[in-house]
């Protein structure tokens, strides 16, 4: 397949504008041009928001085909572009370092820009996703080879006349990586200061998200109870929770893939049981009760049933913006996990038991989230939680546990 499909500079490509106000988008931006091959004529159209925002896009597609760049190559998505000019972008590379870029680029780069239009994606796209990246806790060398092949086929793209600059280029994301190291060496900075905040935290998202759908506040306040991550939250289904001892089996996440989002296994590959505390047993049984007689219903849903993702909770909620108008401009929600970790060691559940609860691989990575003040108290049997009431039913939990 070629990578640019060429369009002679005699060849002319005409715009034109129609209102449509009955539409979401009511201006449609429309190119026309007669294909020197086929001879037949073409046409592209998008619907833009306001008539500035078609002209712009008109005006883009003109420059383009006066450089020789068919319409149809100028409004490449990102993933399109990509399967066109992969061999060129990654020409010179030896095969040891093949693998991992083009891993990187269809577990991380596609789902997460692949729908842009390549003429679109901008310094602050790319820096967002390389963020994305390591709020997740992606390696180093997943982050750098993933940015790296973005890198090299942004790079083909200033060399076809698609784009004059590489977005791509970006720079300081090794120190963002270093103070998320840093961060991760004290979890317990990251948490919410107690059940309230998380209330709070809840209802502003649901008031802020279109239609103030209520299964936002839901997701939050499951994934701080629970001390689970967003696509772990997406994953659950109603025969993985135990109400009779109020337990949760935590068997799939969702994440991101090329062609949308799918469920696969936990990052440990492995299931865990993690214990549901009293407040939010009546959310659970509500839920539950909801998702009707199916064992396979998904129990939290975005408002038209799809799945969720922590970026689709950031979109649908504005969470950037809500988080800022709470006083709480640091937290991601990732975060979420971390509050819950930190509120299940405040009430004293021992390490080890923490330990299956997190997931974690290391006793060390757990033991971060302990009180240094209370690190002699880990062996105990839990008190009445600092930050919720409900957690003296764990002692139920702990033979469930081991």
């Amino acid at each position: 397949m070629p990578y640019t499909e060429a369009v002679p500079l005699w060849v002319r490509v005409a715009g034109d504008i129609e209102h449509r106000p009955s539409r979401a988008s009511p201006y449609r931006a429309r190119v026309r041009w007669f294909d020197p091959a086929s001879k037949r004529r073409r046409s592209l159209s998008e619907g833009k928001d306001t008539h500035d925002e078609a002209e712009d896009w008109i005006s883009g597609i003109l420059k383009a085909a006066e450089a020789g760049i068919a319409p149809d190559v100028a409004t490449m998505s990102l993933a399109e572009y990509g399967t066109a000019t992969m061999d060129l972008a990654l020409r010179g590379l030896e095969l040891k370092t093949l693998d991992p870029y083009l891993a990187g680029w269809r577990r991380r780069v596609v789902p997460a820009l692949g729908h842009f239009p390549v003429r679109m994606i901008s310094n602050g796209a790319v820096d967002r996703t390389v963020h994305g990246w390591i709020a997740d806790e992606q390696s180093r060398s997943t982050v750098k080879n993933s940015l790296a092949v973005l890198v090299r086929v942004m790079e083909q793209a200033v060399r076809d006349g698609l784009i004059t600059v590489n977005p791509a280029r970006v720079t300081g994301w090794q120190r963002e990586y270093k103070q998320a190291e840093d961060e991760l060496d004290n979890p317990r900075a990251l948490a919410l200061r107690d059940w309230p905040t998380l209330l709070r935290l809840a209802q502003a998202l649901v008031e802020r998200s279109h239609g103030n759908y209520q299964g936002w506040g839901e997701v939050v306040i499951f994934a701080a109870t629970t001390a689970a991550r967003i696509g772990e939250v997406s994953g659950v289904r109603v025969a993985d929770i135990d109400t009779t001892n109020w337990i949760w089996t935590v068997r799939r996440q969702t994440t991101p893939a090329p062609g949308g989002l799918i469920d696969k296994n936990t990052k440990g590959k492995r299931a865990r049981h993690v214990p549901i505390v009293e407040e939010i047993r009546p959310l659970i049984a509500e839920r539950i009760l909801a998702a009707g007689p199916n064992p396979e219903a998904r129990l939290f849903t975005g408002p038209r049933g799809g799945r969720i993702s922590t970026a689709v909770l950031r979109d649908a909620t504005h969470w950037d913006e809500v988080v800022l108008s709470l006083g709480l401009e640091h937290l991601r929600r990732h975060d979420l996990r971390h509050t819950g970790l930190t509120w299940f060691a405040d009430a004293g559940v021992p390490a080890h038991v923490l330990r299956k609860i997190a997931g974690h691989g290391s006793l060390l990575t757990t033991q971060r989230y302990l009180d240094p003040r209370e690190l002699h108290q880990a062996g105990e049997k839990p008190q009445v939680a600092r930050s919720w009431r409900g957690l003296e039913g764990l002692r139920g939990y702990y033979d469930l546990a081991v």
